[in-house]
């Protein structure tokens, strides 16, 4: 069973690699076939020079990207969790504030970022204020879906024995919540790098900014689109990283006692 279940685990990592090894090769080999010149759609092998060229410059725009992107994802958690333990306990708080979530969410960043920009001085609080806009909501709505699907019967079961209220949310609620919380961090750990993204982009037209997307912006206003690639390579490649890395937190965290995160074999 343990055989079956490692091959099984190579096999989820070799396909879609070796699938994306043979992307790669029939675009590079389309490109030099139908002799388009790297300036109008490059290929793998300039792109991957361009990023080994350029190297210091976008690692450096990288590692601003992924601050305001792991910042926004922070707050939008804490607060997250925090709003959901609340409405989780006072109906009537529930009812009245997340209308406005609500209303948070379905309002496109692209439109207000503009604003937060003028009002916001500080170039890094505005760009962490858009990603943490769009962060924000998948973690409220999943974690307060989480707490108010608590079993009922188990709820009466820790009145029956006089449990405090504390220690309902703390040793059912809270447990019972936690996947739904995790699958909301795993959403809002793409959407907070989409967010960081499209507040450099607005606030970059303006030359004040030195994220990846102002490094796409640059580079296409000096028409370098092999080095325009190469930041949505490093875009990309955060993002995969990001969901990887959350994905591997909700594994450890739930291997041992949710069916979600079990082998199938050790479901009983």
């Amino acid at each position: 069973m343990s055989g079956a279940s490692g091959g099984q685990r190579w096999l989820r990592i070799l396909a879609p690699l070796g699938l994306g090894l043979l992307l790669l090769g029939g675009w590079e080999a389309w490109l030099r076939l139908a002799g388009i010149p790297p300036y109008v759609v490059p290929g793998p092998v300039a792109i991957a020079g361009a990023l080994v060229e350029d190297w210091a410059t976008l690692s450096a725009s990288l590692l601003v990207t992924l601050k305001i992107t792991l910042l926004a994802l922070l707050i939008a958690a804490s607060l997250g969790l925090l709003l959901a333990v609340l409405f989780a306990q006072s109906r009537l708080l529930e009812l009245s504030l997340f209308p406005y979530a609500v209303i948070l969410q379905v309002t496109p960043v692209v439109a207000i970022a503009p604003l937060i920009i003028i009002w916001v001085d500080d170039v890094t609080l505005s760009l962490l204020i858009c990603a943490w806009i769009v962060a924000f909501f998948p973690i409220l709505s999943n974690t307060t879906v989480g707490l108010n699907s608590t079993d009922h019967n188990l709820l009466d079961l820790f009145r029956l024995y006089g449990a405090s209220r504390w220690q309902v949310l703390w040793r059912l609620r809270l447990p019972t919540a936690m996947p739904y919380f995790l699958a909301g961090l795993r959403i809002s750990g793409g959407l907070s790098l989409i967010g960081a993204i499209v507040a450099e982009f607005v606030l970059g037209t303006g030359g004040r900014a030195s994220g990846l997307a102002y490094r796409i912006l640059e580079a296409g206003y000096q028409l370098r689109i092999p080095r325009m690639f190469a930041a949505l390579v490093l875009i990309s490649g955060a993002g995969i990283a990001i969901f990887l890395a959350l994905s591997l937190l909700s594994q450890l965290l739930l291997r041992r006692w949710h069916e979600s995160a079990m082998e199938r074999g050790e479901r009983r």
